[in-house]
This record gives structure tokens, C-alpha cells and sequence, in this order.
């Protein structure tokens, strides 16, 4: 399996995991699945936490490294096809970050792990927590 975590359930998985079903804490452990950390993600914890509207409880580069060295998740850039897919997408979510989120699952062939019920009107692999 290949998951691409919503920002949400990746700040839940780092600090809040018992938020997640036991399903998704077993994908995500299980090191036969494949875990990517979207650029997009870190631009937005990025941004959010420079705002004062999130706390990371350590650094973004701490953050990062740990999820990306310790963790084994793969990065994932946002490329042109991901951006270029954005414009096709209908209106149900204005979040930028998640809809790039929704394009590089669909152009990636990911199944994108989320909570937020605009991201699953998407004609996307979703995986609902």
C-alpha cells in the first residue's frame, strides 16, 4: 500500500495517534507500506506555525527529519503534473494544500489518508479516519 497522510493525520500520527483507527496506525507502521510526506504538508506547517496557529511542540526541520530519516516516510515534491491537475478540480475545497494533497494522490497513484470530508468529494483513493 502507498499512503500520502493529510497534514491533519500526520500531526496526528507524530503526537495524537490514538485519534487514528487501529487500521491506519497498522498501514502506516507496517514497513511492506510505502508512507510519503507531501512538500505541500510542510508548507503548510510551515506557514501555519509562523502565524502562531499551530504547534509543532519542536522544530519544522526536527519535525521533518524525524518523519523522513527515523520514520522512513518518503518525500514527496510537487511536481508540474500535480499542479497542472489542480485546475481541473472542481470547487469542493478551497484549501490549496489540500487540493494539491488530492492531485498528487490521483497523479501518483496514492490513497490519501484524511478526516476532512471536503478532500473525499474528490474523485480520489481515499482512506477516511
Amino acid at each position: 500500500m502507498r499512503l500520502l497522510l493529510d497534514t491533519h493525520v500526520l500531526l496526528w500520527w507524530l503526537a495524537e495517534p490514538e485519534r487514528l483507527p487501529d487500521e491506519v496506525v497498522e498501514a502506516i507502521r507496517d514497513t511492506d507500506n510505502q508512507v510519503f510526506l507531501s512538500t505541500a504538508s510542510v508548507w503548510e506547517m510551515a506557514i501555519k506555525s509562523s502565524l502562531g496557529k499551530l504547534d509543532l511542540g519542536t522544530s519544522l526541520p526536527a519535525l521533518v527529519s524525524d518523519v523522513t530519516a527515523k520514520q522512513k516516510f518518503e518525500e514527496l515534491p510537487i511536481a508540474h503534473p500535480h499542479a497542472v491537475l489542480v485546475a481541473e478540480f472542481p470547487q469542493h475545497h478551497r484549501d490549496p494544500f489540500d487540493r494539491i494533497l488530492v492531485a498528487q494522490a490521483i497523479v501518483e497513484g496514492l490513497t490519501l489518508v484524511t478526516a476532512d470530508q471536503a478532500v473525499m468529494q474528490y474523485d480520489a483513493d481515499l482512506w477516511r479516519v
